[in-house]
């Protein structure tokens, strides 16, 4: 069977095993063979393996069923050592959590016995601080500083920080018992100050980066700092403007102070920016505004010599000679002339506002652009709501007539050197991108920005004791309006009149006047929403239900009620604002609204009330005193619709017999029966049966 066991390696072939046992068995090979083919042999060999086969088969079997036994009862063992190991992490995990729980448990401990030893060594602190303060204190008090800190140069950071805490102490004293003492304290106090400065300044002469940050940050608490920095700005720019390229003395300045700055100063990116806002403001604007200014002039002398010169016999064409001659030598000049006026013009204009916001200590908001601010413009626009907070602007328009003169001024000298400067084929097109900048800076970033402040600083509605700013905002605008109209028609008019550029102008200021008009309509709309809030907040807390049905019908004295009273007081100081603020059919149109508006507020007012006869006299009276407040208006319509008010208050009072005739009088025969009815209704006397049919 060993033999047999051989023919079954792999790869095992059913075809070839038989063909090898049939090989290796004596007389079973083929009929060249050494011995004769015996098919009995053979066929008894085949049976005698079969049969070993079969036991080969059963024994195998057998160690089968023997393995698979242990596999299952090994399965079993290893099964039952995992739980236990389970079991086993289980307990080690219960303890590493209460392990966890008792270092935390530890931890919180220790955490507030460290507070409570903060909070016992703090007050210690605050307290050896008091007393060190106030042994310094006193030597101010006594006149004479003792103390080797104020005496030795050595200690001057240690100085400077006490005396620096002294100041701000003294600045809470009150002045009649220690001016004495405080003005020693504040001497000493700008005395170190300006050490410190010198210090500083030393030591940037000297190139010492380390001394020079040590001072910066003991000034860093002091008022002078900024000074500092000044200082600083000032001497780091000394011998850096050497070549003829002031642009790229400016790039390698700022490449080379870079570093230092970062390591001196706490803000770097402060000091960097300020210092850019001085070479700009300074250097670059007088070198822009020098070259603009020398070209200017130059040409305009180079052309009056000129005319001059024509006098003389030079050709035919001798005009066109000498403008070739000019254009020869200013050719290097002009063909840069445009970029250099954007240039200057652009940052002498933002100089201009941020000068003017900065003296207002004002910073400006960013306003929101994109497609969710157009969507909030047009929501403002159908519906005048208050689309973000309300801001407090203290009464601050934000315009300023200065600012406007200035940027004028700026654009009208930049018109006249496009027309000296600029080729007549050119022209047109240069000064259509100077009025796009004065578009820019003073309608956008000025007027625009200014009213979005106003529209965000009207009130709502409902407000009480609001301060209406907005229409001192309108008054300002219509002036500048004027302005720039009368700059747009002097001085850019007849630089386009006869080419294309001049529709394109036109459409430009026609948008720009519309976007600020539909702005100043909303304000104007929402500021008299607020002047009728204020009204109705006014007859609500004024006026009571007695003032039309009084206890005492035989004792009325008042010729009208305090309600009516301060209403009017309020309306006829609107129309006067109003009047001061607008001019033209402008006055007219707000003043017709508001008045509707009144007459609207009144008549709803009147119907919430019950009037007995005496309280309707008093109501007429009200109404009279309403319509002597509306002849301010100076609109026949508002006086119209307070005719007809006081007409229909008559019902309240007229008798029973008298009312057909009086509602078929000449101003109420015109009016819906409906309205006519609700006001009698509003008579005490109305349910009697008398009256009711009488009206029916």
């Amino acid at each position: 069977m060993a033999t047999s066991a051989q023919l079954f390696e792999e790869p095992f072939d059913a075809d070839e095993y038989i063909e090898r046992l049939a090989w290796r068995t004596p007389g079973g090979g083929s009929k060249g063979g050494a011995e004769a083919f015996d098919p009995k042999k053979l066929l008894e060999e085949f049976a005698n393996h079969i049969e070993e086969l079969k036991q080969l088969d059963e024994r195998i079997q057998r160690k089968v069923e023997k393995l698979e036994q242990q596999c299952h009862r090994e399965a079993k063992e290893f099964a039952h050592k995992v739980q236990e190991l389970q079991r086993s992490n289980q307990v080690a995990f219960q303890h590493f959590q209460e392990l966890d729980d008792h270092i935390s448990y530890v931890a919180t401990k220790v955490c507030h016995l460290g507070d409570q030893l903060e909070g016992v060594n703090t007050p210690r602190q605050r307290a050896v601080e008091a007393q060190r303060l106030m042994t310094y204190f006193n030597e101010f008090l006594d006149g004479e500083l003792r103390s080797d800190v104020f005496n030795n140069p050595d200690k001057i950071k240690e100085a400077a920080d006490i005396i620096q805490k002294l100041h701000l102490i003294a600045q809470e004293l009150p002045f009649d018992r220690f001016a004495d003492v405080k003005a020693k304290i504040a001497s000493k106090y700008h005395d170190l100050e300006r050490q410190l400065i010198q210090e500083f300044t030393a030591a940037q002469r000297r190139g010492e980066i380390g001394r020079m940050r040590e001072v910066a940050a003991v000034l860093l608490h002091f008022k002078g700092y900024a000074h500092c920095i000044d200082v600083y700005i000032k001497q780091c720019q000394e011998g850096a403007y050497m070549q003829n390229n002031v642009f790229e003395d400016t790039a390698l300045l700022c490449q080379r102070v870079n570093k230092q700055v970062g390591e001196v100063f706490s803000s770097p990116e402060m000091v960097m920016a300020k210092l850019i806002q001085n070479i700009f403001e300074n250097k670059l604007q007088a070198h822009v505004k020098e070259k603009l200014d020398t070209c200017f002039a130059e040409l305009d002398l180079t052309m009056a010599l000129a005319a001059k010169l024509t006098e003389f016999n030079l050709g035919s064409d001798k005009h066109t000679f000498l403008s070739k001659l000019i254009k020869s030598i200013f050719s290097s000049y002009l063909d840069s002339y445009m970029d250099m006026e954007r240039q200057y013009l652009q940052s002498r204009s933002a100089v201009i506002l941020q000068r003017y916001y900065d003296s207002k200590n004002h910073q400006k908001r960013p306003l929101g652009t994109g497609s969710i601010q157009e969507l909030k413009e047009r929501i403002r626009q159908r519906t005048n709501l208050p689309l973000g907070p309300s801001i407090d602007t203290h009464g601050e328009t934000f315009l300023s007539q200065e600012v406007v003169v200035n940027l004028l001024q700026e654009t009208r000298h930049a018109f006249q050197r496009c027309q000296k400067l600029s080729d007549p084929a050119d022209l047109p097109r240069n000064a259509y991108s100077i009025f796009l900048l004065l578009v820019e800076h003073l309608c956008v970033d000025h007027i625009d920005y200014a009213l979005e402040i106003g529209l965000s600083a009207i009130p709502s509605s409902d407000a009480k004791n609001a301060n209406l700013y907005f229409l001192d905002v309108v008054q300002q605008a219509n002036t500048i309006f004027h302005l720039f109209d009368k700059q747009f028609n002097d001085h850019l008019m007849p630089l386009i009149s006869s080419s294309p550029k001049m529709t394109e102008c036109l459409q430009k200021k026609k948008e720009v006047i519309e976007q600020m008009e539909v702005k100043l309509d909303t304000g104007i709309d929402r500021t008299l929403n607020c002047m009728i809030g204020q009204m109705k907040h006014i007859l609500a807390t004024e006026q009571k239900k007695t003032d039309f049905r009084p206890e005492d019908e035989n004792n009325v004295m008042i010729q009208y009620t305090t309600a009516c009273s301060k209403v009017c007081a309020y309306v006829r100081k609107q129309v006067e604002s109003v009047r001061r603020s607008m001019d033209g059919k402008n006055v007219d149109t707000v003043l017709t609204e508001l008045g509707v508006r009144f007459h609207r507020l009144i008549h709803e007012h009147l119907q919430q009330f019950s009037y007995s006869s005496m309280g309707g006299m008093l109501a007429i009276c009200d109404v009279a005193e309403y319509r002597r407040c509306a002849k301010d208006f100076r609109v026949p319509l508002v006086l119209q619709l307070f005719d007809t008010l006081h007409a229909l208050c008559n019902l309240l009072v007229v008798a029973p017999d008298n009312l057909k005739q009086v509602c078929s009088g000449e101003q109420l025969t015109n009016l819906d029966r409906n309205l006519l009815h609700a006001f009698v209704q509003l008579r005490a006397d109305y349910r009697s049966a008398r009256l009711a049919r009488h009206f029916s």
